[in-house]
């Protein structure tokens, strides 16, 4: 008789092999045409709001790693919010102003920008920026993000334009925003000014310079010294600065000598720094003839190296002693802190440099050469007129344009500013009531803000906002009131920005407007410049966030590292100073990059990328998303090849657990759940160890710590399941009467596990785990459309054991046991552990480990189905103690010997039994039991 037809084999189509490169996309177009979005703001309306605003990526190349890192994040925090309770709304937003899209479409359609008028060359523009708005949608939505793809929100939007418009506003009216000359980084490859948040360091090699400038005028306090030879002595790293050279400061308080040299000149600097320049300028011996404070020289005046002008000796406390002469040359027209010292001294401003970064004709000779192209040639002057030091060619590091990669310079040019002088403090208050992920972002975020005076918000761009002001053509004077801001935003509302380069200032303006500070009527220009980018994506709060959704503040803002200086603190300061309101946001979580499995960046020059599109096309979206989930994403996350290999690995072991679940619980109803008080203590066991992994994964879920989740998942399925309950209960499932009660049991305790992980991981595993809600029975109340529209199971109480002490004892009895039948193994006295009849020895009647109680507990049979043996008895024996197998509980032993009885033809135990029944005499009593009941017999 083929008894193998007795046995209640696993039965499902759920595929071993998860195929999930071509399966994804056709569950793709049916969450499509599903809905599943609205379907689930529908379903969680009226629940607490949990909203998570989206940072606008920018708009001008195809989806990267970082993007899919990012999106992956974002989405494993709404699905696992919505799938607790929460109404969650998620609105996919992109920055799509600025001068990254001017030069890709110059460069790839060969766009002449001057032959084309402002609002051809802005539609151009905006076209391309909505082709990547397309492409890195499409790549998104491929991931299984969920969202409002169909009305995402855009920067470059009309009705965006005419809220951002009363941002400014509001801030102009507070007096935050204003038109000043000062330095400001510049970018003369791409002729615009550039904000903090817009520059990237590199080391590049430079000549250091010491430059002799010859002294002027002493104030008659060193009338003892040759005039004719003496000096200050200077220190820069930028040559080309030179000619825009107006003072030298000096710390008031700092000792500075009066070193005479070999050769007969004598040197004014630094007595801390003298040594070291000495030594630099060739001179191994010298004369300190006299010492002074630098107050001392204020005042004085100094010959330019080599232009007819003179040069100021002011003080300063900014100058250290660190580097340098101590003597600092001051070039106002180049940097932020020589442009404050000579303001107050009442120095003039000078810039020398023009928008391309070429000397203007106030540097002489070097007129119309670059600055790069002067730097050599000012050297070999100096060297030539005897005015060089000293000259060192050193490594530094020197801000370049993040985006075309150039070298910067800072240059004083008519600018539009915010002062955050003017509100640091109220900003800085703000960051109190967010929380930060990881917690030191706060003093990140406070430090930066701190540091900052002002922010340039001007760029010399075409593809941006217009700053939504004009000037009376009479006074001159900038014009920007709550008249004029209504005018502009009805405007672009209405036609979008492009308007405002289509149309003249007086049809912009209400009908007989008049200039506010001089009354007159005779017209208007408009301004010219555009806004800075971060000024746009700083304003999605309130032109995106409260515009479209209706709420203000964001429960969540998250983005990578760099966004304390770019979005969040471009948020925090235009939500603080045109609002007073507060942050914009509850929390701010970051990420950092991601980078090479050698933790290198990654580049095409180097070849060492990733295409998530080839991602999905070898591993499938999951796989991508899971790699999300893996590590501790506030640090750089790496990726390669080989790391998802060893990811499919860990795929492979949660969805062969859903495989496993999932046939043995065919035909099964969950409706029909044995009860706690029926079911087997061991099944009761695994529905604990659940509860505590319930409890581990929403912890984790509200600290964002998705890799936590992500672990303690895989461990719950290996350790827990693979490696211990499921090998034990596999002969309760194929051996017990299909309907009895000890199967019901295990498929009870199946049917929770796998419903409550495939809803604890269906925020990571978006595709594997609907792939298994479709596949798995559902209880009543539960919806079958998707796994994403139901809550995640809170712990099963009334299963719950409690206190699992006893269980981690006999845990280690069991790892006993396995170690000492694969000892018998090895020696050939067994096959299969069902060959094995296992003898727990103590050598006195109570070991230190007290094993009675759970002896009492269980069944000989219990012991015997826990270990995977076919027999188990508990002997108490000093000889046969001393030649057992050691466990790890201390005084209790093991001893392997062949099992008793006859091998069972349907479940292959070894039993006494087997043979007492007549009809089946090849089958223990159990069996004949089983299949007696069975219709064919």
């Amino acid at each position: 008789m083929d008894y193998n037809k007795t046995i209640n084999l696993p039965k499902t189509d759920f595929p071993m092999r998860a195929g999930l490169p071509k399966r994804e996309p056709e569950m793709l177009r049916r969450w499509q045409e599903q809905d599943v979005y609205k379907e689930l703001l529908k379903k969680n309306e009226g629940k607490p709001l949990f909203s998570l605003h989206d940072g606008p990526p920018f708009s001008n190349g195809a989806l990267h790693m970082g993007h899919a890192l990012n999106k992956s994040i974002k989405d494993f925090i709404t699905r696992s919010y919505a799938m607790r309770g929460y109404y969650t709304p998620y609105i996919p937003g992109w920055d799509n102003h600025g001068m990254p899209i001017e030069s890709a479409i110059i460069k790839e359609q060969k766009l002449n920008r001057k032959a084309m008028s402002v609002p051809e060359f802005r539609s151009a523009c905006h076209a391309y920026a909505q082709h990547y708005v397309d492409v890195q949608s499409e790549g998104f939505q491929r991931m299984g993000v969920i969202g409002d793809w169909e009305h995402p929100y855009l920067t470059m939007n009309p009705g965006f334009e005419a809220e951002e418009v009363k941002v400014f506003g509001a801030m102009y009216k507070k007096g935050y925003i204003y038109k000043g000359f000062k330095p400001v980084y510049w970018c003369p490859h791409d002729e615009t000014a550039l904000a903090e948040a817009e520059i990237e360091y590199q080391d590049d090699p430079c000549t250091t310079v010491y430059v002799k400038f010859p002294m002027h005028d002493d104030c008659g306090k060193l009338s003892g010294v040759d005039h004719s030879r003496l000096f200050f002595v200077i220190w820069t790293t930028t040559i080309w600065t030179l000619p825009g050279n107006l003072a030298i400061a000096l710390h008031p308080d700092e000792s500075y000598a009066l070193v005479k040299a070999s050769n007969g000149e004598v040197y004014i600097m630094a007595e801390a720094l003298t040594d070291k320049v000495m030594k630099l300028g060739g001179f191994d011996g010298y004369e300190i003839l006299e010492t002074h404070p630098g107050s001392f020289f204020e005042g004085m005046l100094a010959d330019h190296p080599f232009l007819p002008k003179t040069s100021r000796l002011v003080l300063a406390d900014y100058v250290t002693m660190d580097s340098g002469t101590g003597c600092v040359h001051t070039a106002p027209g180049f940097g932020a802190d020589d442009y404050q010292t000579c303001k107050r001294y009442g120095i003039e401003m000078v810039v020398p440099v023009d928008d391309q970064g070429r000397h203007t004709d106030y540097a002489g000779k070097y007129a119309g050469m670059s600055t790069d192209e002067s730097n050599p040639v000012i050297l070999a002057d100096m060297k030539e007129s005897g005015m060089l030091f000293a000259q060192e060619d050193i490594v530094h590091s020197y801000p370049h344009c993040w985006r075309c990669k150039h070298p910067i310079i800072f240059r004083a040019t008519p600018q539009w500013f915010c002062s955050v002088d003017s509100f640091k403090d109220e900003a800085c208050a703000a960051c109190d009531d967010v929380r930060w992920v990881p917690g030191w972002g706060i003093d990140r975020m406070k430090a930066m803000i701190r540091e900052r005076t002002d922010w340039c918000i001007s760029r010399q761009r075409r593809w941006g906002l217009p700053i939504p002001v004009v000037y009376c053509k009479d006074c001159g004077k900038p014009i920007c009131t709550d008249e004029t801001i209504a005018a502009i935003s009805a405007l672009f509302e209405k036609e979008g920005s492009n308007a405002w380069f289509a149309k003249e200032a007086e049809e912009i303006l209400p009908e007989g407007f008049t200039c506010p500070h001089c009354g007159s009527k005779a017209g208007f220009t408009k301004e010219e410049d555009t806004l800075d980018g971060w000024f746009d994506s700083g304003s999605t709060h309130f032109a995106a966030m409260k515009r479209d959704q209706g709420f203000w503040p964001a429960t969540v803002y998250m983005e990578g590292l760099d966004q304390y200086r770019g979005w969040f603190q471009s948020s925090l300061l235009t939500a603080v100073g045109a609002f007073g309101n507060g942050a914009p946001f509850k929390e701010c979580i970051t990420h950092g990059w991601t980078v090479d499995g050698e933790g290198k960046a990654m580049h095409k020059s180097l070849g060492n990328g990733m295409d998530p599109y080839e991602i999905f096309d070898k591993y499938g979206a999951d796989l991508l998303r899971l790699w999300a989930a893996s590590a501790d994403y506030h640090a750089d996350m790496r990726c390669s090849d080989g790391i998802f290999k060893q990811l499919s690995q860990n795929y492979l072991k949660f969805r062969n657990t859903a495989r496993y679940c999932l046939g043995n619980l065919d035909g099964f109803d969950p409706n029909g759940l044995v009860p706690a008080a029926e079911m087997e203590e061991l099944d009761r066991w695994a529905v604990t160890r659940l509860n505590a992994l319930i409890e581990k994964c929403f912890q984790a879920y509200d600290d964002y710590e998705f890799n936590a989740v992500t672990h303690a998942v895989n461990e719950f399925c290996v350790l827990d399941m693979s490696n211990f309950y499921l090998d034990i209960i596999k002969d309760r499932l194929y051996c017990e009467e299909a309907d009895g009660l000890k199967r019901r049991s295990a498929q009870t305790a199946l049917w929770l596990i796998l419903d409550t992980i495939t809803k604890l991981f269906a925020p990571i595993l978006a595709f594997t785990c609907d792939e298994i809600w479709q596949a798995m029975p559902h209880r009543e109340g539960e919806d079958g459309r998707n796994v994403v529209l139901n809550e995640m199971n809170q712990p099963f109480q009334e299963y719950d054991l409690g206190d699992l002490v006893s269980w981690g004892t006999m845990i280690q009895l069991r790892d006993g046991v396995n170690a000492a039948l694969e000892a018998a193994r090895n020696e050939k006295k067994i096959g299969k552990s069902l060959e094995a009849h296992v003898s727990i020895v103590t050598g006195e009647e109570k070991p230190p480990v007290d094993l009675s109680d759970l002896r009492e507990h269980f069944t000989q049979q219990w012991w015997a189905d826990f270990f995977i043996v076919s027999g188990v008895d508990f002997v108490t024996d000093p000889t046969l103690y001393s030649q057992a197998a050691g466990t790890p509980l201390n005084g209790v032993r093991v001893v392997v010997s062949q099992a008793k009885g006859e091998k069972c033809e349907r479940c292959w135990m070894h039993s006494p039994t087997v043979g007492a029944d007549a009809d089946h005499p090849t089958l223990c009593a159990r069996c004949a039991a089983v299949v007696r009941k069975l219709p064919q017999f």
